[in-house]
């Protein structure tokens, strides 16, 4: 995965929202993490995971990686407004036993990272956001093209005034 890439093209899209929502100069940050963990709130949904009452299997595959490339689209955003763009991506992650568990590790750390704002808390959350990709079984490939694709949706989205 080329993350420089993805974190030029999500700056492209970050400065057009601004701009064109009249943002510019804001601090956005807790409307970002906000929206982050939504995501992963809806990632989750669509695992069906934690419904520990329910028989309904999970969505389709396409589906929960459309929703995790969201929640991709908002760590990369955090990265930029934190300045937090030197990172490495890690070819190999720690893998806890459940999905729920990433889950809540996930959460966790965006709660970690709203009140200590440092590389390191970053790099960490980054990571256990991959993780968490790693175990819903996709590849940085898959990652990085639905990515691009929901990327394009997006600037789609902002042509037709969403």
């Amino acid at each position: 995965m080329d993350i420089q890439t993805l974190f030029k093209i999500q700056k492209q899209l970050n400065e057009r929202i601004m701009v064109e929502h009249e943002l510019t100069g804001r601090d956005m940050f807790q409307e970002q993490l906000l929206a982050f963990i939504v995501e992963i709130g809806e990632l989750a949904n669509e695992t069906r995971c934690f419904k520990y009452w329910s028989r309904k299997p999970s969505s389709e595959r396409s589906i929960i990686l459309e929703e995790y490339v969201d929640g991709l689209h908002f760590v990369l955003t955090l990265g930029l407004t934190l300045g937090f763009t030197s990172v490495t991506v890690k070819e190999t992650f720690e893998q806890h036993e459940s999905l729920t568990e990433h889950f809540l590790q996930v959460l966790s750390l965006a709660n970690t990272l709203k009140q200590q704002q440092t590389d390191v808390n970053f790099q960490l959350f980054m990571d256990t956001f991959f993780a968490l990709g790693f175990k819903l079984g996709f590849s940085y490939d898959e990652m990085e093209q639905a990515y691009l694709e929901k990327n394009k949706v997006n600037h789609q989205r902002q042509d037709q005034g969403y």
